[in-house]
């Protein structure tokens, strides 16, 4: 039976994967176009797949394991984890992402393995920032990840979609991480729940693509399966750039993938930003949000900036703009964690890195370890902690007894600079 309804991007690309008519609700038997672990993971994925009979992967060009939430290891059994993952490549003949190489979630995009209309799997739950590149890209458990590195295919249940629109202009010190952080607080942790967010207009078509992965990064802190953008010139670019970079052409052509004027959509979400000041989500939940000036004086221990969330180039030439020529408040440890090696190397040509160094930051080893917790700057008992991270939960850094807030890189230098929240808008 043919759908008459026009379709979503979330509908498109499941309908071309599964090689049907796929509608929102329906389950569907898809074809995975790239898979991948991390050392959180990939120990449970490995054993699922050798539970399930097999010692290879269904193509050794898509799929791979990324050590990135514990690098270099802290501890010996996430070294043993991290043989285990060092010697299945090996076996199996696929890229292993070692030390240093950085966090799975930018190391997926810079590769040049996923393309616009692709269908990705992580076992990683944000896994969903691809969704900015015109991918559906989803996380799922080891033991799915197992089945589909093996398969080449996956279940699905073609999710429903809420479209989200931005319009206005950005107001000056309001950056991509205020404008997810104002969602979150206006529909919540479990808004979208098992559902895809697309989101368009005008100032989403401005941001870059650095700034649309944040964005696309933190769908899933309100329940959703992925969080989508549609492509367009700087989408393609960023494909092109990849593919001279890394001296070798495109896994495939990319294939955009646009929603139908006549889509269904579950609801529609306007939100004008014109007036939108600095977003601040407050302990323990990512929806707990607040513009920054409801925010009494409140007191940093430390900082950080970097993850899969705001790790990027973009990110830093924004922090560093405002830390230039100042030093961090002595009360207040800042750390920094490039998303990438490529991403380090870039900051270190642009003088990002010195800037950081010379303001007082200690800067570390590209990777998740601050963020999740593992090491790299674990806060202490009742500590205050400003936050580029995606999530603030207690033990999020490693101590639950600490308190973490979540704001832009903007927001996040100002506030290393007074060991308080600080508008950013003070330093522009």
């Amino acid at each position: 039976m043919i759908s008459i309804a026009g379709k979503t991007i979330a509908e498109k690309i499941f309908s071309a994967h599964s090689n049907t008519d796929a509608c929102a609700g329906d389950i569907v038997v898809a074809d995975i176009d790239f898979a991948m672990s991390q050392d959180g993971t990939s120990a449970l994925t490995i054993d699922a797949i050798a539970s399930m009979g097999a010692d290879t992967v269904f193509d050794t060009q898509k799929v791979a394991m990324i050590m990135d939430h514990s690098c270099p290891s802290p501890i010996e059994g996430v070294s043993a984890i991290q043989a285990k993952m060092r010697a299945f490549g090996k076996k199996a003949g696929i890229r292993i992402y070692d030390w240093g190489c950085g966090v799975c979630h930018q190391l997926v995009p810079e590769s040049g393995k996923v393309v616009c209309g692709d269908l990705v799997i992580g076992c990683d739950s944000h896994t969903c920032t691809y969704g900015a590149l015109n991918v559906f890209s989803t996380g799922v458990g080891s033991t799915d990840g197992a089945a589909a590195m093996i398969s080449g295919k996956l279940w699905f249940k073609v999710p429903e979609t809420i479209h989200v629109i931005y319009n206005g202009k950005l107001p000056k010190g309001v950056y991509s991480k205020d404008l997810i952080l104002y969602l979150a607080g206006l529909i919540g942790v479990d808004g979208a729940t098992y559902q895809a967010l697309e989101f368009s207009g005008p100032v989403i078509d401005a941001l870059s693509v650095d700034a649309r992965m944040t964005i696309s990064n933190m769908a899933v802190e309100l329940g959703a399966k992925t969080g989508l953008m549609k492509a367009d010139e700087k989408t393609l670019a960023f494909f092109d750039e990849r593919a001279r970079r890394n001296g070798q052409p495109l896994t495939r052509k990319p294939s955009p993938v646009f929603s139908d004027p006549d889509a269904i959509y579950l609801r529609t979400i306007e939100i004008d930003v014109s007036s939108l000041e600095p977003q601040i989500a407050r302990p323990h939940e990512v929806g707990n949000v607040s513009p920054i000036s409801e925010l009494s004086p409140t007191p940093v221990a430390q900082a950080f900036i970097g993850t899969c969330t705001n790790g990027r180039l973009e990110d830093f030439a924004i922090a560093a703009g405002i830390l230039k020529g100042k030093t961090v408040h002595p009360d207040v440890r800042l750390i920094v964690a490039p998303a990438s090696k490529d991403i380090y190397l870039d900051a270190i040509s642009a003088g990002y890195i010195q800037t950081f160094v010379e303001a007082g930051a200690s800067v570390v080893t590209p990777g998740c370890g601050p963020c999740v917790g593992t090491h790299n700057g674990v806060p202490s008992n009742g500590e205050n902690v400003i936050s580029t991270a995606n999530r603030n939960f207690k033990g999020r850094m490693g101590n639950s007894n600490s308190f973490i807030y979540l704001g832009s890189p903007a927001t996040v230098a100002a506030s290393a600079l007074n060991a308080r929240i600080t508008d950013p808008r003070e330093y522009l």
